[in-house]
């Protein structure tokens, strides 16, 4: 059996644990001292600047370190959501980014994509914005597209009709009932 505690008095945090052949009066050295390396807070630099995330609406994230992969997934966000890990399957939402770490395989539909990072799937969106890292192997469906320098896109660009070309469906309901 395992137990970690952290001692309430002590100056530096410390993982105590115990397993077979120790007791809870073993002496424990002392943490280092972390004065000359400070702990940094976790970096958030895998996050795009954007101004789809504002602090009334803060974004959903899909991290660096998170993979969703299964067969018929589909997300769905109603507001804004970035992806700086890999997800495999179709993603409905009203602003969606695609970090440098994000690798999409699936159609991505939203009003507003902003795609730094990798999708193989079709894009569809009213606005559609591939940035200079962007790598796309697809098929782009759009009311209005900007290609940044530096931009690799293999496939075929078509402009909507109307919005129901590009629209994505943010109730996850209707996701429910065609999958049954």
């Amino acid at each position: 059996m395992l137990r970690c505690g952290w001692p309430l008095k002590a100056k530096h945090r410390r993982c105590v644990v115990f397993g077979r052949g120790s007791s809870p009066d073993q002496k424990i050295p002392s943490a280092p001292s972390t004065s000359s390396n400070p702990m940094k807070p976790p970096s958030r630099d895998f996050l795009p600047s954007s101004p789809m995330m504002t602090p009334s609406k803060p974004a959903s994230v899909i991290g660096p370190d998170l993979a969703i992969v299964g067969q018929k997934i589909t997300l769905v966000c109603q507001s804004a959501l970035v992806i700086a890990g890999e997800v495999s399957g179709d993603i409905h939402g009203d602003n969606v980014t695609v970090g440098e770490t994000g690798k999409v395989t699936g159609t991505v539909s939203a009003r507003n994509l902003s795609i730094h990072g990798e999708v193989n799937g079709q894009l569809r969106g009213e606005t559609v914005a591939l940035y200079a890292t962007a790598r796309i192997n697809g098929d782009i469906v759009q009311k209005n597209l900007v290609i940044a320098e530096g931009a690799q896109f293999d496939g075929r660009v078509r402009s909507a009709k109307d919005a129901s070309d590009w629209q994505p469906i943010l109730d996850a309901n209707t996701h429910r009932d065609a999958g049954a």
